[in-house]
């Protein structure tokens, strides 16, 4: 977008001036169009990624996550651990400012882990941190993490969205309304939050890392319609766009302005099934709703090819993930499967999704007609996020409504704990996580717990396998598929890309 400016002025300021404030007429501002709303702005009380992506424009961790997943440093240069697990000690980046000027160091690490492992703060992210027996800052510059019981995975939470570190003065000043005045140490920091159109944030002078950022803003512009926002692309409204409609790719991958890309994902769709509600806790329904859905035709009517059917209950590229025969589409196995449950002419029940744009909302009626040819009517239900918030992830197991919820998670700590604790733990129900199957088993449990336990490798592959394998035999889900991502940007727009876990990095992001 070039700045007007008036001959009268530039005759004012003379040539010399009009040449050293060149680089104002082509001011860099991005548009990201994005497929959802953002609940907050505060990263751990957060549980959508794109809400954790935004707030990667002025926040930062103490470690990072590059796009292959492995964790990088940040905020944190370095880090041991002692022989017993339980103590983590991390060396910090010095020199580094809060974007209101107050100097991260240990102590600004103390209060933000300090205030994330507090139960009595009622984050949800608090599930993250609830490990963390204590937090001291030993000199300016190195914080010592104790924990509870040791957890092998602990580094890949601090390198989670959610750890971020936000600055002191500001949790001080704003409390509990932090979500709504966010203060980082990231490249960029807020100017406005329209919050039923716009997040936009503004290139923040003080950043740390000399060079960056390159943008002057960028604007990130909730667009639930997938045509529009495919639409904003070609129109040059929007510079960057994430989901892009399967059905209109091919058009987007023709216009010599854009580039199409098609990114590998961790993102797994699927239908949790309450088996704490009949008639899903009978396993012969639940066998029979998977034998119902035929995936292959599936990816071609909702995802257009972009998506592959579901092997396991993890991505095939998350660590220890276990990938066993998908299910076979058996629209005679799965009737005899209803009748002898005691459903020969099926049953009525509901259908949500934890998303309303486009896609989810054709898994929802290509899903809705699969079932109503086993005789199961589901009435179906596309909520937008406060809705999400309120009727699933607030309720507990007696009140919930919940009985199908289509919905997706992306283990955004690239570690197969993640994938699995929040999603399958008896300990992750509703309102706590979200085990919206509401499923629980004791062995299960035990080999999530002791997976983290332990730091022998083979002990631990072990012990995934064995619960992932229960967890397929007993079928509290149906699993759909594993996404392709695909976004669409202006060929002038370098540097910005999808995260394996639909997260952004833009950290190098540049336009020509």
């Amino acid at each position: 977008m070039a700045t007007r400016v008036s001959g009268k002025w530039l005759l004012a300021l003379g040539v010399a001036s009009a040449l050293a404030a060149g680089s104002a007429w082509a001011a860099k501002d991005v548009v990201v169009a994005v497929g959802s709303n953002f609940t907050t702005l505060d990263p751990y009380d957060a549980n959508d990624t794109l809400s954790q992506a935004v707030a990667k424009s002025f926040y930062q961790g103490l470690f990072g996550l590059d796009k292959d997943m492995k964790v990088t440093n940040v905020l944190a240069q370095s880090y041991e651990v002692s022989k017993d697990g339980l103590v983590y000690t991390l060396k910090l980046r010095d020199g580094v400012k809060f974007q209101d000027g107050t100097p991260f160091n240990a102590e600004a690490v103390k209060i933000n882990l300090d205030r994330a492992s507090n139960p009595d703060n009622h984050l949800k992210r608090y599930n993250l941190y609830s490990d963390i027996a204590s937090t001291e800052a030993v000199d300016p510059l190195t914080v010592k993490i104790t924990l509870r019981e040791p957890f092998s995975a602990f580094i890949n939470i601090l390198a989670h969205p959610a750890t971020a570190m936000i600055s002191p003065a500001a949790l001080k000043k704003y409390g509990k309304d932090i979500g709504f005045h966010p203060v980082g140490t990231g490249p960029y920091q807020l100017e406005t939050w329209n919050q039923t159109d716009f997040v936009k944030v503004k290139k923040f002078d003080g950043y740390w890392h000399q060079g960056l950022p390159k943008l002057d803003t960028i604007t990130w512009r909730p667009v639930v319609d997938n045509n529009t926002r495919a639409a904003m692309l070609q129109t040059g409204e929007a510079q960057f766009a994430f989901p892009i409609p399967y059905e209109q790719a091919p058009l987007l991958a023709k216009n010599d302005k854009l580039e199409l890309v098609a990114s590998p994902s961790i993102m797994q769709r699927y239908i949790s099934m309450n088996v704490t509600q009949k008639p899903f806790d009978n396993p012969k329904v639940r066998e029979a709703i998977n034998y119902a859905i035929n995936r292959q035709a599936l990816v071609k009517v909702a995802f257009a090819g972009y998506a592959t059917p579901a092997t396991g209950v993890l991505p095939p590229s998350i660590a220890y993930s276990q990938q066993f025969q998908p299910w076979p589409y058996d629209p005679a196995k799965a009737r005899a499967l209803l009748k002898e449950a005691g459903f020969p002419n099926g049953f009525t029940t509901t259908l949500w999704s934890s998303h309303n744009h486009s896609t989810a909302q054709k898994v929802l009626q290509f899903t809705q007609q699969q079932l109503a040819q086993m005789g199961i009517k589901a009435q179906v239900t596309a909520m937008d996020a406060g809705q999400r918030a309120s009727e699933v992830e607030a309720k507990g197991q007696k009140e919930s409504g919940v009985r199908m919820f289509y919905t997706g998670w992306s283990a955004s700590t690239g570690e197969a704990n993640w994938a699995l604790t929040p999603l399958f733990a008896t300990k992750s129900w509703p309102p706590a996580q979200f085990n919206t199957a509401f499923y629980s088993n004791p062995q299960v449990d035990k080999d999530l717990d002791g997976a983290l336990k332990t730091s022998d490798p083979a002990e631990k592959t072990r012990l995934y396998k064995d619960a992932q394998q229960t967890i397929w035999k007993e079928s509290p889900w149906v699993p759909l598929v594993v996404e392709k991502l695909v976004s669409a940007h202006s060929k002038n727009l370098t540097g910005f890309y999808i995260m394996p876990d639909t997260g952004f990095s833009f950290d190098e992001a540049d336009l020509k």
